[in-house]
């Protein structure tokens, strides 16, 4: 067992299912049928579904086609009503912080929050949650090229670690696409497989599996066989 910071310069969280519990999906869809709303339109309840199951630059753009929206002013309408929900569950206790975060304040190298959620909602969580041990932290822009760029895409994670300005780190997360954009940047990864997690299928072997931020201060053996690349210099 090695702590972090005996093998990482710096650490990289995703947020949601790592720092804080995931968006209840119903606010999700109550905010994109706000989105819809605002310009007058009664969306099919599928393609509701569609923008929370099936997100993409083309699921938006097809949806903006079928009902006569321009996509790029319909997609930023959805991302202000999503940030508003969401910061309303933050302030309600519907989407806290999970209690060993504060393990972070203790890795002894900097840290930053790389998420697929809105950067204004990322804002929102550093903020009311008082996260000033993060020194970076990015969210995607509300716009569809910021929708293109999310994770598998390792674009905002490369951009935190120029911001930390480390050589090589270790991206937390609980998903493929985390696993994914940590490979496409050169970094290790560690999967956290919390209870709604655990029956979770990744494309891709992480670095570490852990159960909890707690296993960081002490982390267990690789999962990989060999060592996983790093960033180069």
């Amino acid at each position: 067992m090695t702590h972090v910071a005996a093998r990482y310069d710096a650490v990289v969280f995703d947020n949601d299912g790592v720092l804080t519990h995931p968006t209840d999906e119903s606010l999700l869809l109550a905010a994109s049928r706000e989105a819809f709303g605002a310009f007058d339109v009664d969306p099919d309840a599928g393609d509701v579904r569609a923008l929370v199951e099936d997100l993409s630059v083309e699921t938006v753009r097809e949806l903006a086609d079928r009902y006569g929206l321009d996509a790029e002013r319909f997609w930023r309408r959805n991302e202000r009503h999503r940030t508003a929900v969401q910061a309303s569950a933050i302030r309600e206790g519907r989407k806290p912080l999970y209690a060993d975060v504060d393990v972070v304040a203790d890795l002894s190298v900097p840290t930053a929050i790389v998420s697929n959620n809105q950067h204004a909602t990322i804002e929102r969580v550093v903020d009311e949650f008082d996260l000033a041990t993060f020194e970076a932290h990015y969210g995607r822009d509300p716009t569809l090229e910021g929708l293109a760029r999310r994770k598998p895409d390792p674009s905002y994670l490369e951009t935190a670690l120029d911001a930390l300005d480390v050589r090589s780190a270790l991206y937390v997360g609980d998903s493929r696409v985390d696993v994914a954009a940590a490979n496409a940047a050169g970094v290790d990864s560690a999967f956290v497989a919390r209870p709604h997690r655990r029956e979770y299928r990744l494309d891709a072997e992480p670095t570490y599996r852990i159960e909890s931020l707690a296993d960081l201060t002490d982390l267990p053996a690789r999962s990989t066989d060999t060592d996983s690349p790093r960033r180069p210099q």
